[in-house]
């Protein structure tokens, strides 16, 4: 019920923003992170039923997708972390008068549905709970995966986690590997542990090792549709979009 009230206010708020979208559709290809991959499902249907352009998306971990916008790949609209957003927009490849925050996103922890939920309110106890599980998976190329290489090392754990890590790829997130039993316990973004029915929040990273990622959006230079890919931009932020990135685990920009 929660979900159909925020779209219906989705679907308003695309309504009014058609008003202002020049005529005719137009289908804008979007790249996009998995960790916004659920709330931008969700927000989609409204803006297309409201500006009739239909949305193409290329989901992936964000480090990857840079990259491929690095080599040339072609997009209208891309939504990464906003350190990949400023640096591409540094490089020519996004317009910066297009650029807009989005939100912020949290890391957490992530067990199989119904398993034992570790104690992972502290440093020490969320040393203990890797250490103590049989396998640990996190996607290898995403922010987080490179993040905690470096806070794995940090906290002195890295050798002793080597031969239980599962260094997953980027079609293979944390809570999927978790959620089909291939690791017992996953790290990722917490939007992207909650979409998954087999999979539980343990809760996030403790405070002093939490990993805060914002995320962005642009219009690429080399746009076919760039006053449509605008027109999303606008939807995207949104105060009614500002509710279901809530409702996906993320913390709307203000």
């Amino acid at each position: 019920m929660k979900e159909a009230k925020l779209t219906a206010v989705a679907v308003v708020s695309a309504m009014m923003l058609a008003a202002n979208v020049p005529a005719g559709a137009a289908e804008v290809k979007v790249i996009s992170s998995n960790a916004l991959k659920t709330t931008l499902e969700q927000l989609a249907p409204a803006f297309e039923k409201a500006t009739e352009h239909k949305l193409a998306f290329t989901w992936g971990a964000a480090v990857p997708l840079k990259a491929d916008n690095e080599k040339g790949a072609t997009f209208d609209v891309a939504v990464l972390t906003t350190a990949g957003i400023d640096d591409l927009i540094r490089q020519g490849k996004l317009v910066a008068a297009t650029r807009a925050a989005l939100a912020n996103s949290g890391a957490g922890v992530a067990v199989h549905k119904g398993a034992f939920k570790p104690d992972i309110t502290t440093v020490e106890a969320f040393k203990n709970a890797l250490l103590s599980a049989k396998s640990v998976a996190y996607v290898e190329q995403g922010g987080t995966g490179i993040y905690l290489k470096a806070l794995l090392a940090r906290l002195g754990i890295a050798d002793a986690l080597k031969a239980k890590l599962k260094l997953l790829p980027p079609e293979n997130p944390a809570a999927n590997a978790v959620a089909n039993g291939e690791a017992e316990i996953g790290m990722t973004q917490i939007s992207e542990i909650l979409p998954y029915a087999g999979a539980e929040l343990v809760g996030p990273f403790p405070a002093e090792i939490q990993l805060t990622t914002s995320f962005a959006a642009a219009v690429g230079t080399s746009a076919r549709q760039p006053e449509a890919a605008n027109a999303l931009i606008k939807f995207l932020t949104a105060p009614s979009a500002a509710e279901v990135f809530k409702a996906k685990g993320l913390d709307p920009a203000r």
